[in-house]
């Protein structure tokens, strides 16, 4: 504790992934490959998406902000945690505690609202294609990242200030390999259930409104398709959502398998692998999947390594 206020903890204690030493360097490892790959990865689509003209386009808009998003969410908690793997103590410090827990929510968040306006644009696209132009306009663009952004700063902020603002006593031993909300309010002296039921509120809102949107967003689609006569037209609108419709699975399906796993079932180490999957594995995955299977990407990257290879020479 700190000296004079004993309600201040000068640092918390993350058990991190796992208790076994023998495992800590192969973990190191494999966390530094998928970090590293994650960074690279989303700063290709980052300046590909801003420098090649014909990705200037809402939906390669929105692509960049998600890959800003992934980006930060794996910085915020992977550095720090590969560092306390080679230092051996897996120490945070109060204050650092806070920012890492302000920005995770925030990334997180973010990412969710940012797939259900990407699940609308995709809906746009094949349903109005003659006036999605119009519909889909820069300043429509910027209202569809920027309150996403301003709404999961608000609740951020609200939330880790209302934790650090409350008194801790006893240990300082976080269940977590990152500062997380739930385990930490654990360590909370005071009764903390008004702020738990907070964050459970906030986290059903939060995910419910935005599935909500990408399902009925995906449901037009499909009736849109499915009115389709052309072959070529139904291939066409399904390549469109292909890469879209795999990360909205994939993350959606990550958080819903934390959020609705029995009480029985659920525990702190199933919740480290999953977050673990959803705060490095998908933002690996996230630009793998669109360039891999976008033709638009590809050729950008080919393009914009030329055009860099000819100014070099």
């Amino acid at each position: 504790m700190s000296p004079g206020n004993s309600t201040v903890p000068a640092e918390f204690i993350l058990t991190g992934i796992t208790h076994r030493p023998d495992l800590q360097l192969p973990l190191l490892g494999v966390f530094l490959v998928i970090y590293g790959v994650s960074v690279i990865g989303n700063l290709i689509m980052i300046i590909l998406t801003k420098l090649d003209p014909r990705l200037h386009t809402p939906m390669y808009y929105f692509i960049r902000h998600l890959a800003f998003i992934d980006l930060g969410n794996c910085t915020v908690i992977y550095p720090k945690m590969m560092v306390n793997f080679v230092l051996d103590q897996n120490v945070i410090s109060y204050y650092a505690c806070a920012i890492q827990m302000a920005f995770n929510i925030a990334f997180i968040i973010s990412e969710l609202f940012i797939l259900s306006a990407m699940a609308y644009d995709r809906y746009v696209a094949i349903c109005n294609p003659l006036l999605y132009s119009a519909i889909m306009s820069q300043r429509r663009c910027h209202v569809l990242v920027g309150i996403p952004y301003l709404y999961s700063i608000f609740q951020a902020v609200l939330i880790t200030s209302k934790i650090f603002t409350l008194t801790f006593c006893g240990s300082n031993v976080i269940s977590h390999f990152y500062c997380d909300s739930i385990p930490t309010l654990l360590l909370l002296c005071s009764n903390a259930r008004d702020i738990e039921l907070v964050i459970i509120l906030f986290s059903a809102l939060n995910l419910i409104s935005s599935l909500f949107v990408v399902l009925a967003s995906y449901l037009l689609i499909l009736l849109a398709i499915y009115g389709m006569h052309s072959a070529e037209g139904r291939k066409k609108a399904f390549s469109t959502c292909g890469s879209h419709l795999t990360v909205v699975v994939v993350f959606y399906g990550t958080l819903l398998f934390m959020y609705l796993q029995p009480k029985s079932t659920h525990s702190f180490e199933t919740d480290k692998i999953t977050s673990v999957f959803y705060t490095l594995v998908i933002p690996m995955l996230n630009p793998l999947i669109y360039s891999f299977r976008n033709k638009e990407v590809k050729n950008a990257f080919l393009r914009v390594f030329t055009d860099q290879c000819k100014l070099c020479t």
